[in-house]
């Protein structure tokens, strides 16, 4: 097995004060990874703003508080609006120095908070807009979302005797952001996050809007063990799942191309949500994946002619 998360991200020589640190997450929960990266990257003139789900339910626990700058949880449909906001109040006060950044689960992106989300890419309001997504409503009970892949159980996508877990296929939110024409939109893995912080980096330096959705693997929800977080998050990609992607003022990219794919099973088998699947089942997943990357690639090819 390769480097767990901790040694990976000591690895990267963080030097500043945490900025995310006392939390009440669940052990090897991925979301705090991915706030805690990018807050260390972006430093401590940034102001915040969550909806409710999992970060704030579990970073502002008075009387603590586990965000080490500016703040507040907005409505849970409200995420992008609320960075516009405080983007305007800034720049009103002469603040220029400072990145306004969200941080955002799956529901509250793909499904209540995307209409929010569009508005602010339309604008081209200077903000940096980060969907850690772990493929269902995790907060309120593991509940289906927008991004749930294809086949995974959830609580109100189980895994019966008609239906085996989500019969749709994930929402593809960095297609739909890019159809936008946005200034700045990836994916990332918290698996690697030496290409997250690269992509936060380059989001605070693009002028107008930034979005990126990183996978952060929830073990309560994907019922896995709490050691395999970053394992997982690298399995996704390296098993073509989660292509890593860039797009910038309308041109593409793929930050890891991939000639060959690790087994699909590999990443499935040691994930409770998805040991129900039958063989046929597994096979549509690899011909979904198939499908999307010949997608990728074809668009590289006639941008490139």
């Amino acid at each position: 097995m390769s480097l767990d998360l901790s040694e990976r991200i000591a690895k990267l020589g963080f030097s500043q004060k945490e900025l995310f640190v006392g939390h009440k997450a669940c052990a090897g929960c991925g979301g705090t990874v991915a706030v805690r990266l990018a807050l260390q990257t972006l430093g401590p003139r940034v102001f915040v703003g969550v909806p409710a789900g999992c970060m704030s339910a579990v970073a502002f626990l008075y009387p603590q508080m586990a965000f080490g700058v500016n703040a507040m949880i907005s409505t849970f449909a409200g995420t992008a609006s609320l960075l516009t906001g405080i983007r305007a109040a800034a720049d009103a006060q002469g603040l220029r120095d400072v990145h306004v950044v969200g941080f955002s689960g799956d529901g509250g992106t793909a499904d209540i908070g995307i209409q929010a989300l569009s508005g602010a890419v339309e604008r081209g309001d200077k903000i940096i807009y980060i969907c850690y997504d772990n493929e269902a409503y995790m907060n309120t009970g593991i509940q289906s979302s927008g991004a749930t892949p294809f086949g995974a159980s959830t609580t109100t996508s189980p895994a019966g005797s008609v239906y085996h877990g989500n019969q749709k296929n994930k929402k593809d939110m960095f297609e739909i952001i890019a159809a936008h024409g946005i200034a700045y939109a990836a994916t990332a893995s918290i698996g690697y996050p030496q290409d997250y912080i690269r992509k936060v980096k380059k989001a605070a330096e693009t002028d107008g809007t930034s979005y990126i959705h990183v996978l952060a693997p929830c073990p309560t929800g994907w019922g896995c063990a709490t050691e395999l977080t970053a394992e997982l998050a690298r399995l996704a990609v390296d098993t073509g799942l989660w292509p890593l992607q860039e797009y910038t003022a309308g041109t593409y990219a793929i930050s890891k191309d991939l000639s060959t794919f690790k087994p699909i099973e590999e990443y499935l088998r040691v994930q409770k949500r998805y040991r129900h699947l039958l063989p046929e089942e597994i096979e549509k997943i690899v011909a979904n994946r198939d499908h999307h990357w010949e997608r990728i690639r074809n668009r590289l090819r006639s941008t490139a002619n």
